[in-house]
């Protein structure tokens, strides 16, 4: 199950949406001499059978140290032996196993400090952000990406290319991303959203809930943050770009896009074409709403946006 980041929706039902996702998920800890492989995508908990998800695999390859990569491409038989071998390996431990209904979505050590989506919704609502509050969201089994714009803070490029400033909170439960908040812009004319890099945003890894604790002064840092983007994208407008074509391809290979993000991308261009940066920064944005995309390659070009814009430093002109 998805949702588009075109989608303008609640917040409130964001947490609908969060819910209706993880009404079969559980946490349990699971102790390694339970656990005996039957493939990679099986594996059998106390003598019950259940089906691994790719990100679960990728995990337990991790942990046992015998590349996914390499077991996907041997016979089952093979798989069962390499798997169960290397995972006695390891030692008697235990491991937190996150499932959803019968399948394991991740696999993780003790040590790990579970911060989930309705977590950092119900931080927001303790906030004051009701549960009418505009937000564009995008979710998805593996990540979600939540963005607030402030019509408060409203400022204009070219006279009517209105833009809302704001914050945007992303996360994985199955260990793929860790809690980032960052400031985001909102372009009005083709909700394009953007938001800025590592500069201009704080990620928490899962191994606390201070995330939580300190999300009010992270989010009023970002606002401090936003007159410097601001500038960056006026700086933008005067920067030109000679080929666009040659850009976009230093550009996605310093960024390390995957070819389907590739492909948004020159998707994007013709909606966006031109000859600054803007432009360019404009492309990455839009690209992130292009059909297909998974909620955190749709995340992963909004940053690139950010990133891209980072990279114009002042103004040509002056």
């Amino acid at each position: 199950m998805g949702y588009r980041m075109s989608d303008n929706i609640t917040l409130g039902e964001a947490w609908d949406r969060v819910e209706t996702l993880s009404r079969r998920c559980h946490d349990d800890h699971i102790h390694t001499r339970d656990l005996r492989f039957e493939c990679l995508d099986r594996i059998s908990i106390s003598g019950e059978g259940h089906r691994l998800r790719p990100i679960a695999q990728q995990e337990i390859c991790n942990r046992i140290g015998v590349p996914a990569a390499y077991l996907r491409k041997c016979p089952p038989d093979l798989q069962e032996r390499n798997l169960n071998y290397w995972l006695n390996s390891i030692g008697q431990d235990e491991l937190l196993f996150r499932f959803d209904g019968d399948e394991v979505r991740a696999i993780f050590t003790t040590k790990y400090q579970p911060i989930d989506h309705h977590m950092l919704l119900r931080r927001l609502f303790e906030m004051g952000y009701g549960p009418s509050t505009e937000v564009q969201f995008s979710l998805d089994a593996e990540f979600m990406s939540l963005s607030i714009p402030d019509h408060r803070k409203q400022f204009s490029l070219l006279g009517n290319d209105h833009i809302l400033p704001g914050f945007s909170v992303s996360n994985s439960e199955v260990g793929i991303h860790a809690v980032h908040v960052a400031a985001f812009f909102l372009r009005l004319i083709c909700t394009n959203g953007m938001v800025g890099t590592d500069s201009y945003g704080t990620s928490f890894r899962h191994v606390s809930d201070r995330v939580l604790q300190d999300l009010p002064q992270i989010m009023s840092r970002m606002a401090r943050d936003q007159n410097a983007i601001e500038q960056k994208m006026r700086y933008s407008l005067e920067s030109p770009v000679t080929s666009p074509k040659n850009t976009f391809e230093s550009l996605n290979k310093q960024f390390g896009l995957s070819e389907f993000e590739r492909k948004a991308v020159e998707w994007a261009w013709p909606k966006e074409s031109g000859h600054t940066m803007y432009h360019i920064v404009q492309t990455y944005t839009r690209a992130s709403q292009m059909p297909g995309l998974t909620a955190e390659s749709s995340h992963r070009l909004q940053r690139t946006g950010g990133s891209v814009l980072s990279l114009v430093k002042h103004s040509p002109h002056k």
